[in-house]
């Protein structure tokens, strides 16, 4: 019997391409790869690559080079790039970066097993020739979903699949394959984007917005939780549009009292929200839903209006403080985080103190900072405003500088509330590790436990803060809720 072809996934970037990764894999295993975590142990290494700005690009660059380097001294065969980078630049990528064996883009996803057969085997699959992926879809939301079937969607790989395709774990499986024990599991809800920031290319190699259908979001979430998941993290690049296409823009009010009432699921997040897209119904349901965290990522990136609308978005300073006195009206606790821009063309040193202003009103729990730089194919790019490198270097510094400092203040604001408490690591010298409800997956800080008898990753706990470290929290798990999470064990 021949040896079973063996593949490793290295994954880089966003939550949307973890979940992009485990449909590869879910379709590798489905046609008889096996799986593997560590890419000297594969014949073939695929780096699923981040193409959003130049540090990330940098980070898929030396992925790649390094898995090129374990050819010739272990299993490894080939290396192979997917992922935004290889949709976004391609030919130009396999032409700069010769140790890649392959460069495929999203219309290779569904012919995955073939074309990494065909690079194993020595033979060559043509890179694939960059297009704006905005064109592939109906100008009209409307008209998507008719056209869907005919396009590339990573990440939206149906439920309820052909038998010998899907996975063997139930008939409502998805095309998907998790790649770690992690209790928090991210579902794409939608893909793509219809604004037009500037700054921003994500559209022209993710495509227009279009949405996924409800039943598919809730079976896959129903087999994430059969897998042992408790948390679920909605994603996409705007899931404030969510049903637009659908014909309702308010099907993710509707959605998501369903995903929470899973059985399994003990927490529902939602991600990547859209401040001028906020409106009144959808801020309740994230407030006042059993199980669905009152939590709100925010896309500010400013608040001086004059950036703003540079920048092709919309809001100012007291809009957006008047969007969070409004969440706070109805949920105190909830967590906020979001990102900002600084040195952006045009910014003025009176657009850099509004951001300063907005920033000390706002309390905000995690606050990511990045400098402007251009991106090429943006319109921001062919701007004449732009600042000098030095200038942008030192704002940069300055407003990290001050949001390290109010993320530090917020956390201590903290002190005194009760928590609940996922666990996501527990460890006989490092502790027990958690996140709150505020607190979402690798941006927002964690939970540090006083006590873990009696815990184990994925349980909830309840606790009451006690400190901080910086953004993150020390808590005391409560008496009574330990007791409740030991019997939930047994």
């Amino acid at each position: 019997m021949p040896e079973r072809r063996t593949v490793a996934l290295v994954t880089l970037g966003c939550a949307r391409n973890e979940v992009d990764s485990e449909e590869l894999a879910g379709r590798l295993e489905a046609d008889g790869w096996q799986l593997v975590d560590d890419a000297a142990d594969a014949d073939v290494a695929v780096v699923n690559t981040c193409g959003f700005v130049e540090a990330a690009k940098k980070d898929s660059v030396d992925a790649l080079l390094e898995a090129n380097d374990l050819k010739g001294h272990g299993r490894t065969q080939a290396v192979v790039a997917v992922g935004c980078m290889a949709e976004r630049y391609g030919k130009e990528l396999a032409e700069a970066l010769p140790e890649a064996d392959g460069v495929l883009g999203f219309d290779d996803y569904t012919d995955i097993s073939d074309r990494l057969q065909t690079i194993l085997s020595g033979g060559i699959h043509a890179s694939h020739t960059p297009r704006d992926r905005r064109k592939l879809l109906p100008i009209s939301p409307a008209e998507r979903q008719e056209s869907a079937a005919s396009v590339a969607l990573p990440g939206h790989a149906p439920a309820d699949l052909p038998e010998g395709v899907a996975p063997a774990s139930g008939p409502r499986a998805p095309l998907r394959r998790r790649l770690d024990g992690s209790p928090v599991a991210s579902v794409k809800v939608a893909s793509g984007c219809d604004r037009r920031c500037s700054f921003c290319a994500i559209p022209s190699f993710r495509g227009s917005f279009i949405s996924r259908r409800p039943s598919d979001v809730l079976n896959e979430t129903r087999w994430l939780a059969e897998q042992g998941v408790k948390e679920i993290m909605l994603v996409s690049e705007n899931n404030t549009s969510y049903g637009k296409d659908l014909g309702d823009i308010r099907l993710l009010e509707s959605l998501l009292p369903e995903l929470a009432a899973v059985d399994g699921i003990e927490r529902v997040r939602v991600s990547y929200l859209q401040p001028a897209e906020m409106r009144p119904g959808l801020i309740d349901v994230l407030t006042s839903t059993p199980k669905v965290a009152p939590y709100f990522d925010l896309s500010f990136q400013h608040s001086a209006p004059n950036v703003l609308r540079a920048m092709r978005r919309f809001g100012d300073t007291d809009r957006f403080l008047e969007l969070l006195d409004t969440i706070r009206s109805k949920a105190p606790e909830a967590g906020v985080r979001s990102n900002f821009i600084v040195g952006f063309p045009g910014e003025t040193e009176s657009d850099l103190a509004e951001l300063e202003r907005f920033l000390n009103g706002a309390r905000l729990d995690a606050i990511g900072v990045f400098g402007y730089s251009d991106e090429e194919g943006t319109e921001a790019a062919t701007y004449d405003t732009k600042l000098d490198e030095d200038v942008v270097a030192e704002r940069l510094a300055h407003i990290s500088r001050l949001a390290e400092e109010l993320v530090s203040q917020r956390a201590e604001e903290r002190v005194g509330e009760t928590v609940r408490v996922l666990v996501e690591s527990v460890d006989e010298e490092e502790g027990v590790y958690g996140r709150a409800a505020h607190q979402a997956p690798e941006t927002d800080g964690q939970v540090l436990l006083t006590s873990g008898e009696g815990l184990s990753v994925g349980r909830m706990v309840e606790a009451k803060v006690v400190g901080t470290e910086g953004v993150d929290l020390v808590a005391e798990p409560l008496a009574g809720s330990l007791a409740c999470s030991e019997e939930a064990g047994r």
